[in-house]
């Protein structure tokens, strides 16, 4: 069992890294205004991408399906880890794990045939 000392100096030893979070983080906030440069030009507030002037309209309209899809990927990725990681442990948690893997796999299909269902892989334009 730990003594109160040591309880302490734990205690201590996260504050001061609670501190030292802080103050990284407010000097990487203000540390680019502080040390960036100040100067005033002809051209400094122009927006140009490669060196060359814009020229009319820039706003473009995406459809809001490209998104979604990147959505759902980063979606399916992680649970994808979420089973490497219950593979690699698949004897440790017995048939237990297995069950609640099983209701996690069968969780994810159900939205799927959802999203599926409700036509988020659909490319064509709806008015069509």
């Amino acid at each position: 069992m730990s003594t109160n000392s040591e309880i302490v100096a734990q205690e201590w030893a996260f504050m001061i890294f609670i501190f030292i979070i802080f103050s990284l983080c407010i000097f990487m906030i203000f540390g680019g205004w502080f040390l960036g440069g100040k100067s005033i030009g002809r051209y400094k507030n122009t927006q140009f991408e490669s060196g060359i002037k814009s020229v009319g309209n820039t706003n473009i309209c995406l459809s809001i399906q490209f998104y979604l899809v990147a959505m759902l990927f980063v979606i399916f990725d992680v649970e994808a880890l979420f089973l490497y990681a219950w593979a690699i442990s698949v004897r440790e948690n017995g048939w237990i794990g297995f069950v609640e893997a099983s209701v996690f796999i069968i969780s994810i299909l159900l939205c799927l045939i959802y999203l599926v269902k409700f036509g988020i892989f659909n490319r064509t334009p709806k008015y069509r």
